[in-house]
Protein backbone atom coordinates (compact mmCIF):
# COMPACT_ATOMS: atom_id res chain seq x y z
CA UNK A 1 0.00 0.00 0.00
CA UNK A 2 0.99 3.89 -0.86
CA UNK A 3 0.25 6.99 1.52
CA UNK A 4 -0.13 9.48 -0.87
CA UNK A 5 0.03 13.27 -0.12
CA UNK A 6 -2.29 14.98 -2.38
CA UNK A 7 -3.37 18.71 -2.76
CA UNK A 8 -6.74 20.05 -4.02
CA UNK A 9 -6.83 22.70 -6.63
CA UNK A 10 -9.05 24.39 -9.30
CA UNK A 11 -8.73 26.96 -12.30
CA UNK A 12 -12.05 28.74 -12.50
CA UNK A 13 -13.66 25.24 -11.33
CA UNK A 14 -11.56 22.84 -13.63
CA UNK A 15 -10.38 20.88 -10.49
CA UNK A 16 -7.59 18.58 -10.03
CA UNK A 17 -5.78 16.46 -7.32
CA UNK A 18 -2.10 17.24 -7.48
CA UNK A 19 0.68 14.98 -5.86
CA UNK A 20 4.79 15.81 -6.16
CA UNK A 21 6.71 12.20 -6.83
CA UNK A 22 9.73 14.15 -8.16
CA UNK A 23 11.28 10.75 -8.63
CA UNK A 24 9.13 8.97 -10.38
CA UNK A 25 8.32 6.40 -7.78
CA UNK A 26 4.89 6.15 -7.90
CA UNK A 27 3.08 4.46 -10.62
CA UNK A 28 -0.51 4.52 -10.21
CA UNK A 29 -2.93 2.55 -12.43
CA UNK A 30 -5.50 3.84 -14.25
CA UNK A 31 -8.19 2.15 -12.17
CA UNK A 32 -6.32 3.67 -9.11
CA UNK A 33 -6.82 7.32 -10.69
CA UNK A 34 -10.13 6.84 -11.71
CA UNK A 35 -10.40 6.28 -8.02
CA UNK A 36 -9.12 9.08 -6.33
CA UNK A 37 -10.80 11.36 -9.42
CA UNK A 38 -14.32 9.92 -8.16
CA UNK A 39 -16.46 12.46 -6.45
CA UNK A 40 -18.44 10.12 -4.45
CA UNK A 41 -15.89 7.50 -3.09
CA UNK A 42 -12.60 9.51 -3.65
CA UNK A 43 -11.18 12.79 -3.22
CA UNK A 44 -12.84 13.73 -6.53
CA UNK A 45 -11.58 16.17 -9.30
CA UNK A 46 -11.74 16.11 -13.31
CA UNK A 47 -7.88 15.56 -13.12
CA UNK A 48 -5.36 13.71 -11.66
CA UNK A 49 -2.07 15.86 -11.72
CA UNK A 50 1.35 14.20 -11.01
CA UNK A 51 4.31 16.56 -10.75
CA UNK A 52 7.53 13.92 -11.85
CA UNK A 53 11.03 15.68 -12.94
CA UNK A 54 11.18 15.19 -16.51
CA UNK A 55 14.40 13.11 -16.57
CA UNK A 56 12.72 10.65 -14.33
CA UNK A 57 10.20 10.04 -16.69
CA UNK A 58 10.16 8.08 -20.26
CA UNK A 59 7.44 10.72 -21.61
CA UNK A 60 10.10 13.53 -20.06
CA UNK A 61 12.73 12.63 -22.27
CA UNK A 62 11.53 14.37 -25.46
CA UNK A 63 10.40 17.75 -23.28
CA UNK A 64 14.26 17.91 -22.19
CA UNK A 65 15.52 17.37 -26.01
CA UNK A 66 13.27 20.35 -26.61
CA UNK A 67 13.66 22.34 -24.06
CA UNK A 68 16.68 21.48 -20.92
CA UNK A 69 15.08 24.18 -18.81
CA UNK A 70 11.99 21.85 -18.66
CA UNK A 71 13.09 20.73 -15.35
CA UNK A 72 9.26 19.55 -14.25
CA UNK A 73 6.92 17.08 -16.21
CA UNK A 74 3.27 17.38 -15.71
CA UNK A 75 1.96 13.89 -15.73
CA UNK A 76 -1.72 14.53 -16.64
CA UNK A 77 -4.81 12.50 -16.23
CA UNK A 78 -8.09 12.50 -16.62
CA UNK A 79 -10.42 11.86 -14.43
CA UNK A 80 -11.14 8.16 -16.23
CA UNK A 81 -7.87 7.28 -15.75
CA UNK A 82 -7.08 8.05 -19.10
CA UNK A 83 -3.82 9.40 -20.59
CA UNK A 84 -4.45 13.36 -21.44
CA UNK A 85 -1.86 15.47 -23.56
CA UNK A 86 -2.57 18.87 -22.11
CA UNK A 87 -4.61 21.03 -19.78
CA UNK A 88 -4.73 24.72 -19.80
CA UNK A 89 -6.29 25.23 -16.75
CA UNK A 90 -4.13 22.13 -15.32
CA UNK A 91 -0.79 23.44 -15.91
CA UNK A 92 -1.79 26.89 -14.29
CA UNK A 93 -3.02 25.12 -11.36
CA UNK A 94 0.52 22.69 -11.56
CA UNK A 95 2.24 26.06 -11.58
CA UNK A 96 0.81 27.27 -8.20
CA UNK A 97 1.50 24.13 -6.57
CA UNK A 98 4.91 23.32 -7.48
CA UNK A 99 5.75 27.39 -6.30
CA UNK A 100 3.45 27.20 -2.76
CA UNK A 101 5.27 24.06 -2.15
CA UNK A 102 9.05 25.37 -2.75
CA UNK A 103 9.55 22.79 -5.66
CA UNK A 104 9.92 25.68 -8.15
CA UNK A 105 10.64 29.84 -8.08
CA UNK A 106 9.76 32.16 -10.82
CA UNK A 107 10.14 35.74 -10.19
CA UNK A 108 8.15 38.13 -11.79
CA UNK A 109 8.60 38.70 -15.67
CA UNK A 110 10.56 35.20 -16.05
CA UNK A 111 9.16 32.56 -17.41
CA UNK A 112 8.87 28.76 -16.32
CA UNK A 113 9.26 26.25 -19.13
CA UNK A 114 6.99 22.99 -18.12
CA UNK A 115 7.10 19.35 -19.75
CA UNK A 116 3.66 17.90 -21.64
CA UNK A 117 2.82 15.28 -23.54
CA UNK A 118 1.84 18.08 -25.81
CA UNK A 119 5.49 19.50 -25.65
CA UNK A 120 7.06 22.42 -23.92
CA UNK A 121 4.73 25.28 -22.41
CA UNK A 122 6.08 28.38 -21.56
CA UNK A 123 4.14 29.92 -17.94
CA UNK A 124 4.66 33.28 -16.75
CA UNK A 125 2.98 34.75 -13.60
CA UNK A 126 0.44 38.24 -14.24
CA UNK A 127 -2.28 40.15 -13.06
CA UNK A 128 -5.12 37.23 -13.16
CA UNK A 129 -2.55 34.48 -11.47
CA UNK A 130 -0.85 32.87 -14.43
CA UNK A 131 -0.46 32.84 -18.23
CA UNK A 132 0.70 30.13 -20.49
CA UNK A 133 1.54 30.32 -23.81
CA UNK A 134 -0.50 27.02 -25.05
CA UNK A 135 2.00 27.06 -28.50
CA UNK A 136 0.75 26.79 -31.79
CA UNK A 137 -2.54 26.04 -32.66
CA UNK A 138 -3.46 24.81 -35.67
CA UNK A 139 -7.34 23.74 -37.85
CA UNK A 140 -7.63 19.86 -37.14
CA UNK A 141 -10.35 17.39 -37.42
CA UNK A 142 -12.44 19.10 -40.35
CA UNK A 143 -16.21 20.14 -40.03
CA UNK A 144 -17.76 17.35 -38.15
CA UNK A 145 -21.73 17.58 -37.53
CA UNK A 146 -22.25 17.34 -33.69
CA UNK A 147 -25.29 16.30 -31.91
CA UNK A 148 -26.23 17.03 -28.25
CA UNK A 149 -29.16 16.07 -25.91
CA UNK A 150 -31.67 18.67 -26.33
CA UNK A 151 -30.18 20.08 -29.15
CA UNK A 152 -32.96 19.15 -31.42
CA UNK A 153 -30.82 19.39 -34.98
CA UNK A 154 -26.90 18.52 -35.43
CA UNK A 155 -24.89 21.38 -36.13
CA UNK A 156 -21.35 21.80 -37.50
CA UNK A 157 -18.36 21.42 -35.47
CA UNK A 158 -14.64 22.91 -36.00
CA UNK A 159 -11.43 20.77 -35.41
CA UNK A 160 -8.80 22.94 -33.51
CA UNK A 161 -6.19 21.59 -31.81
CA UNK A 162 -3.73 23.30 -29.43
CA UNK A 163 -2.21 20.40 -28.47
CA UNK A 164 -4.78 18.61 -27.88
CA UNK A 165 -8.34 17.96 -29.84
CA UNK A 166 -11.13 20.40 -29.68
CA UNK A 167 -14.57 20.64 -31.75
CA UNK A 168 -15.98 23.51 -31.53
CA UNK A 169 -20.36 24.57 -32.09
CA UNK A 170 -21.37 28.16 -32.11
CA UNK A 171 -24.94 28.03 -31.02
CA UNK A 172 -27.85 31.04 -31.53
CA UNK A 173 -28.90 31.97 -28.08
CA UNK A 174 -28.01 31.78 -24.37
CA UNK A 175 -31.30 29.55 -24.30
CA UNK A 176 -29.67 26.97 -26.49
CA UNK A 177 -26.45 26.96 -24.13
CA UNK A 178 -28.24 26.14 -21.37
CA UNK A 179 -30.86 23.87 -22.55
CA UNK A 180 -27.89 21.25 -24.01
CA UNK A 181 -27.45 18.13 -21.28
CA UNK A 182 -23.62 17.45 -21.35
CA UNK A 183 -24.30 14.82 -19.09
CA UNK A 184 -24.36 12.77 -22.33
CA UNK A 185 -21.31 12.38 -24.54
CA UNK A 186 -21.89 14.60 -28.05
CA UNK A 187 -21.47 12.87 -31.21
CA UNK A 188 -19.20 13.41 -34.31
CA UNK A 189 -20.24 12.40 -36.80
CA UNK A 190 -17.51 11.63 -38.66
CA UNK A 191 -15.69 10.64 -34.70
CA UNK A 192 -12.59 11.87 -33.76
CA UNK A 193 -10.12 9.20 -33.71
CA UNK A 194 -8.91 9.66 -30.44
CA UNK A 195 -12.12 11.39 -28.91
CA UNK A 196 -12.33 15.34 -28.53
CA UNK A 197 -13.48 18.02 -26.42
CA UNK A 198 -16.27 19.45 -27.54
CA UNK A 199 -17.54 23.08 -26.39
CA UNK A 200 -20.61 24.87 -27.18
CA UNK A 201 -19.97 28.58 -27.85
CA UNK A 202 -22.71 32.02 -27.91
CA UNK A 203 -21.27 34.79 -28.69
CA UNK A 204 -21.93 38.39 -26.72
CA UNK A 205 -24.14 41.37 -27.49
CA UNK A 206 -21.51 43.12 -28.50
CA UNK A 207 -19.23 40.84 -29.64
CA UNK A 208 -16.55 42.99 -29.44
CA UNK A 209 -16.27 45.66 -26.46
CA UNK A 210 -13.19 48.10 -26.00
CA UNK A 211 -11.15 45.61 -28.73
CA UNK A 212 -11.69 42.65 -26.74
CA UNK A 213 -13.69 39.48 -28.20
CA UNK A 214 -16.57 38.23 -25.40
CA UNK A 215 -18.01 34.49 -25.28
CA UNK A 216 -19.86 32.45 -23.22
CA UNK A 217 -18.97 28.51 -23.27
CA UNK A 218 -20.17 25.15 -21.68
CA UNK A 219 -17.44 21.94 -22.44
CA UNK A 220 -17.53 18.31 -22.42
CA UNK A 221 -14.03 16.68 -22.18
CA UNK A 222 -12.92 13.93 -22.94
CA UNK A 223 -12.89 11.11 -20.17
CA UNK A 224 -14.34 13.67 -17.77
CA UNK A 225 -18.03 14.76 -18.75
CA UNK A 226 -19.21 18.38 -18.79
CA UNK A 227 -16.25 20.34 -16.48
CA UNK A 228 -16.86 24.00 -15.47
CA UNK A 229 -14.04 24.97 -17.14
CA UNK A 230 -11.63 24.08 -19.79
CA UNK A 231 -8.61 26.40 -20.30
CA UNK A 232 -7.82 24.40 -23.60
CA UNK A 233 -10.97 24.31 -24.54
CA UNK A 234 -11.73 28.38 -24.29
CA UNK A 235 -8.69 29.01 -26.41
CA UNK A 236 -10.05 26.93 -28.96
CA UNK A 237 -13.15 28.15 -28.53
CA UNK A 238 -11.96 31.84 -28.77
CA UNK A 239 -9.91 30.92 -31.81
CA UNK A 240 -13.00 29.22 -33.94
CA UNK A 241 -15.16 32.29 -33.33
CA UNK A 242 -12.17 34.67 -34.79
CA UNK A 243 -11.95 32.75 -37.45
CA UNK A 244 -15.83 32.05 -38.39
CA UNK A 245 -16.09 35.97 -37.42
CA UNK A 246 -13.43 37.00 -40.17
CA UNK A 247 -11.27 39.86 -40.57
CA UNK A 248 -10.72 42.66 -38.60
CA UNK A 249 -12.04 40.26 -35.81
CA UNK A 250 -9.43 40.65 -32.28
CA UNK A 251 -6.88 38.71 -31.00
CA UNK A 252 -7.81 39.02 -27.57
CA UNK A 253 -10.42 37.50 -25.93
CA UNK A 254 -12.78 37.36 -22.99
CA UNK A 255 -14.07 33.83 -22.29
CA UNK A 256 -17.01 33.31 -19.37
CA UNK A 257 -17.67 29.78 -18.50
CA UNK A 258 -19.37 28.31 -15.76
CA UNK A 259 -16.60 28.72 -13.25
CA UNK A 260 -15.50 31.83 -13.78
CA UNK A 261 -13.71 33.62 -16.60
CA UNK A 262 -10.30 33.04 -18.60
CA UNK A 263 -8.22 35.59 -20.99
CA UNK A 264 -7.18 34.29 -24.33
CA UNK A 265 -4.68 35.95 -26.78
CA UNK A 266 -3.19 35.14 -30.16
CA UNK A 267 0.17 36.52 -30.98
CA UNK A 268 2.77 36.00 -34.14
CA UNK A 269 5.98 33.88 -33.37
CA UNK A 270 8.81 32.81 -35.80
CA UNK A 271 7.03 29.53 -35.88
CA UNK A 272 3.70 30.65 -36.99
CA UNK A 273 0.96 32.20 -34.67
CA UNK A 274 0.64 30.83 -30.93
CA UNK A 275 -2.51 31.02 -28.40
CA UNK A 276 -2.03 31.66 -24.69
CA UNK A 277 -4.76 31.48 -21.84
CA UNK A 278 -4.32 33.63 -18.90
CA UNK A 279 -6.22 32.75 -15.38
CA UNK A 280 -6.68 32.61 -11.38
CA UNK A 281 -5.13 28.86 -9.77
CA UNK A 282 -6.03 28.54 -6.14
CA UNK A 283 -5.43 25.56 -4.38
CA UNK A 284 -7.82 24.40 -1.42
CA UNK A 285 -7.15 21.94 0.99
CA UNK A 286 -4.41 18.90 1.45
CA UNK A 287 -4.62 15.22 2.37
CA UNK A 288 -3.52 11.95 2.53
CA UNK A 289 -4.92 8.86 0.99
CA UNK A 290 -3.93 5.16 1.31
CA UNK A 291 -4.22 3.54 -2.14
Amino acid sequence: MTTLHFTKGHGTGNDFVLFADPDGQIDLTPDQIAAIADRHFGVGGDGVIRAVKSRNLADGADALAEDDGAEWFMDYYNADGSIAEMCGNGIRVFARFLFDNGLAELAPGDTMAIGTRAGVRDLQRNHTGFQVDLGRWQLDGGEPLVRAKNLPVARPGLGISVGNPHVVVALASDDELQSADLTYIPVLDPPAPNGANVEFVVPSDPLVKDGVGQIRMRVHERGVGETLSCGTGAAAAALATRHWAGSGAPNQWKVEVPGGTVGVRMFPTEDGEHVSLSGPAELVYEGTLTI
